[in-house]
């Protein structure tokens, strides 16, 4: 998933929108676009949309972000939405990856309570929204095979820490939150899950947008959140790998198919390739949207 769209939840027209916005997955919101008073009719207006919404190929991911686990919300938000068969649960403010062990356990009851394949439904998670986040960032790993991704955000983490901003008066990122961002890539390399990208919250400023892109695509990030369907086109373009650099990772992962699961160090138009470069290859593939099918089996 390269783009990931917020959509709040109580809005039947711009979840009707979002599937027309070209964003690979919709997050359907329980939690902060919401208020308290409408929490109840979210839940009802996302289930029924999961429920009626055809599911045909290319359709977006239906990722329901609930509320925290702390919040005394997140048992309905479940309740309402699991036996819809969301693809994915977005847990904000994951303080730890015994959290993701408990969300998965409760996906899991409600999943048999519906009939529904247990296990199905992933877990996304933003990780670096509390500091306890932060600094459990090595305990998610390994600890569900639901988790797919982790996201961080820089919005919440200012208010839990007191910080007055994120940003300093050039724009850049203060110290705290480039951590949260590298602990989150590092985080999700360990876990061998997708590294998402915080939003860009000027919606307007498409060519800062882009440039946040290009970075995060450098640093390692799978895709990024937006919050604003014209953010959609800029995030789908950037993580998008050239088709040079497509070409050239399916060349990669031929010659290692050929070699057999014994290759170590190769060349390809005349400079050594080793397992690194496999690793990075199946990377550009996936982000490049290509079926197994379509890749040469490297074992």
């Amino acid at each position: 998933m390269r783009s990931l769209l917020f959509v709040p939840g109580d809005s039947d027209r711009k979840l009707q929108k979002g599937v027309t916005s070209g964003a690979d997955a919709l997050i359907l919101d329980l939690e902060d676009s919401v208020a308290l008073s409408r929490k109840a009719e979210a839940r009802a207006t996302v289930a029924s949309f999961l429920a009626s919404t055809d599911r045909a190929a290319g359709t977006p991911w239906f990722i329901v972000r609930i509320n925290a686990l702390d919040t005394g919300m997140s048992d309905d938000d479940l309740a309402a939405v699991v036996s819809a068969a969301p693809d994915a649960i977005l847990l904000p403010k994951a303080g730890s990856g015994a959290d993701i062990q408990d969300l998965g356990a409760r996906i899991g009851v409600h999943e048999a309570e519906a009939g529904l394949e247990v296990g199905k439904i992933r877990i996304h998670a933003l990780m670096t929204e509390t500091a306890g986040g932060m600094l459990a960032a090595g305990s998610f790993a390994a600890k569900s095979e639901r988790l797919a991704a982790l996201a961080w955000g820089a919005e919440d983490l200012a208010a839990d820490i007191g910080a007055s901003s994120n940003k300093d008066d050039s724009g850049v990122y203060t110290d705290v939150f480039r951590m949260a961002r590298s602990l989150t890539i590092l985080a999700a390399a360990h876990s061998r899950v997708d590294a998402i990208d915080t939003v860009f919250t000027d919606f307007r400023d498409l060519d800062g947008l882009d440039a946040e892109c290009r970075a995060a695509v450098r640093d390692g990030f799978s895709g990024k959140m937006a919050i604003h369907p014209d953010q959609v086109a800029v995030i789908n373009r950037a993580f998008t790998p050239p088709p040079a650099d497509v070409e050239r990772a399916v060349r990669i992962l031929a010659l290692f198919a050929a070699a057999g699961p014994d290759a170590g160090v190769l060349s390809l138009d005349g400079k050594m390739i080793d397992r690194p470069h496999l690793r990075q290859a199946e990377r550009v593939a996936r982000m490049a949207g290509l079926k197994p099918d379509e890749m040469p089996a490297v074992e």
